[in-house]
């Protein structure tokens, strides 16, 4: 007879840690081409354009990747 798959859980470092691989060269790779485009703009300028398009980035194409991709070093067994 076979044992019930035990549940597993979330962890918050693990998802952390591979958030972070996609995310730093998201955020250069959009600084490399925002920078010169908003050249002598003040930084606030510039994070209202960088801001939105790394929340639409994560929501929809980093985060479903990592999870995807990543979901047995973000899940743990309970």
């Amino acid at each position: 007879m076979t044992q019930p798959a035990s549940p597993r859980r979330l962890s918050k470092l693990h998802l952390a840690l591979a958030m972070l691989l996609p995310v730093y060269p998201l955020i250069t790779a959009l600084l490399y081409l925002v920078l010169p485009l908003t050249e002598g703009w003040t930084i606030w300028q510039r994070t209202a354009v960088i801001a939105p398009i790394m929340v639409f980035a994560m929501v929809f194409v980093v985060s479903p990747f990592v999870q995807k991709r990543f979901s047995g070093f973000i899940l743990r067994t309970a």
